[in-house]
């Protein structure tokens, strides 16, 4: 046993699955759930509160995606840990939350109660913990991007916030709009949406658009 339980924030919008965490939790006294949230809101602010050593969060917050959570959370520091259980297991999720920061990814239909231990005391420990669909969706993505063969998937060469920014240009936004809503300058704008055309090996606000319509990135769901 730990010289301390390991304090966990679980963060999901689904009031059944807490309660499942925090029962499969309870078994081991190795953990202690200090917060449950429902909310992105409500998450951020109890992991203020409550200093947790590993936040547990689900992709699909109702009031702000939970990659943003994750994003925020590794701009204040290294810690918390933070570990998704997700229903997505295809492999742009899993790619876009290891870029997001997150140290483990598992499959809510595949985490065993002691997977899940296994998994929350591996992140806490320092390592990172996939499931097997979630390390398998993983080299999928990242094998084609590193390979550079005629099958690469140009999104695997995209940053999190070239996404963004190619959300936004399929939106309609203007330079002047994203860089409001990001906090970033046009200038900085302007340079992402070159690395975007250069990347994609697209030529126009057009060429961006359909691509991000036909990749269905505007109907994303973090």
């Amino acid at each position: 046993m730990s010289a301390r339980p390991i304090r966990v924030v679980v963060a999901d919008d689904h009031a059944v699955v807490r309660e499942g965490i925090r029962r499969v939790l309870a078994e081991d006294p190795d953990f202690d759930v200090v917060g449950e949230a429902s909310t992105a809101a409500d998450a951020l602010r109890i992991i203020g509160e409550s200093g947790p050593d590993v936040v547990l969060l689900d992709l699909g917050m109702p009031d702000v995606a939970g990659l943003e959570i994750a994003r925020r959370l590794r701009r204040d520091g290294p810690l918390p840990r933070v570990l998704v259980l997700s229903m997505h297991d295809e492999s742009e999720y899993v790619l876009r939350a290891v870029r997001a920061g997150v140290d483990g990814y598992l499959l809510k239909d595949e985490a065993e109660p002691a997977m899940l231990r296994t998994a929350v005391r591996a992140v806490h420990g320092g390592d990172s913990y996939f499931s097997p669909t979630a390390a398998a969706a993983l080299a999928g993505a990242l094998r084609p991007s590193m390979g550079g063969g005629p099958e690469a998937d140009p999104l695997a060469a995209l940053t999190e916030r070239e996404l963004e920014i190619l959300r936004l240009i399929a939106s309609g936004r203007s330079n002047k709009e994203m860089a409001s809503e990001l906090g970033i300058s046009r200038r900085t704008v302007e340079t992402h949406r070159e690395n975007l055309m250069r990347k994609l090996s697209i030529r126009s606000i057009a060429g961006l658009t359909r691509f991000a319509l036909e990749r269905d990135l505007l109907d994303d769901a973090d």
